[in-house]
């Protein structure tokens, strides 16, 4: 029975819960980032960090949205669990500054005392990173409790040993090629009309969403999904972020990477342009091959022109297949990375990389 509701009602449960999840107002997004960031640059210590960096020396990985639940049906971590432990082991060992972007607990669906109870391991891997004092945890729509429940320092204490402070955002700043560089992070949900502290979407995800999710055993974080076209949240989060001088923006929330403004589609169809300007007759086939075998509907190029490295997002730690995906600022160079199963075996691969210094901005 389940496998027939799933072939029935896959589709319109994904577009209903994509419907409900998230509706961007570009005006409610610019004044919710342009607030906060003046917030953390003004007044850092109330809602943010401001971390003066050493390009060449620091190293950070940025990872977010892993939704960890109960083990249970509607668990999209579970299957992930695997990658984000062995990557919080080798960015560990190689001295690299964890920022968690939100959404790193699910607690929508779920009490704190479920999540605490399920998922020791990768709270015991996190906590490295705070005893060494090199872990920043930012909050989400979906562990908003973080920022705004009275009983979160108690929490806190419990997964950790120690109360840690939870924030809404950071600002890294370091200086490239003689110019300043600023690099804003936060989740990206706010100004989002559905999950910027919405009740309405906090209650269809914990009363209808989840429940039929875990039923199902439905995950929208689908390899379909992660190549379209940017979402409008992404869309909105690109165009504040290249009104800015001097500025990068890094988000989550979406679940899709995108890596100098870029999707993984978007970047082929210009690499796609760039073998047909060379005559590159062998290139050109080999991309028109790898867009075609993505299997998707109704996408045709966009105009790029104009378009500046402004945008970048995490993805999440929560694909249907296990993949996680993250950004990595290390050696003057930003990479998206993944984390994938290779017969059974975690393993890490660079999607994107540029150098800092490359970037085209405002």
């Amino acid at each position: 029975m389940r496998k027939f509701l799933q072939k029935l009602l896959y589709k319109p449960v994904v577009r209903l819960a994509d419907k409900y999840s998230s509706r961007p107002s570009k005006n409610r997004v610019d004044k919710a980032l342009n607030a906060l960031y003046k917030s953390i640059t003004t007044r850092p210590g109330k809602k943010g960090l401001v971390i003066p960096f050493d390009a060449r020396h620091d190293k950070f990985i940025i990872l977010s949205d892993q939704h960890k639940g109960a083990r249970d049906g509607a668990d999209i971590f579970a299957h992930s669990e695997r990658n984000y432990l062995a990557a919080l082991d080798h960015y560990y060992r190689e001295g690299f500054t964890y920022i968690n972007l939100g959404d790193s607990e699910e607690l929508w669906e779920n009490v704190f005392l479920t999540v605490k109870r399920h998922n020791k391991a990768t709270f015991t891997r996190e906590k490295l990173f705070i005893d060494q004092d090199r872990f920043i945890k930012i909050f989400g729509n979906h562990d908003l409790y973080w920022g705004n429940d009275p009983l979160a320092m108690v929490s806190l204490a419990q997964i950790y040993g120690k109360v840690i402070r939870v924030y809404e955002g950071v600002v890294l700043q370091t200086t490239i090629n003689n110019k300043p560089l600023s690099i804003f992070m936060t989740h990206g949900h706010q100004g989002d009309l559905q999950s910027d502290g919405n009740w309405f979407s906090k209650w269809f995800v914990s009363d209808v969403w989840g429940p039929l999710q875990g039923y199902l055993r439905i995950n929208p974080n689908t390899p379909a999904f992660n190549n379209q076209m940017k979402t409008d949240h992404n869309r909105i989060m690109y165009e504040w972020s290249s009104q800015r001088k001097d500025l990068l923006l890094i988000t989550g929330h979406t679940h899709q990477p995108v890596f100098r403004s870029l999707t993984q589609l978007e970047s082929l169809y210009i690499s796609l342009d760039k073998a047909k300007e060379a005559n590159d007759t062998a290139k050109t086939v080999e991309l028109e091959r790898e867009i075609t075998g993505l299997h998707l509907k109704g996408n045709t190029p966009p105009d790029f022109n104009g378009y500046l490295d402004t945008y970048f997002n995490t993805g999440c730690c929560c694909f249907d297949d296990g993949d996680i995906t993250g950004i990595e600022i290390e050696g003057e160079c930003i990479r998206l990375i993944k984390w994938t199963y290779h017969k059974k075996v975690s393993e890490r691969i660079v999607l994107e990389e540029c150098e800092l210094g490359d970037l085209k901005l405002n």
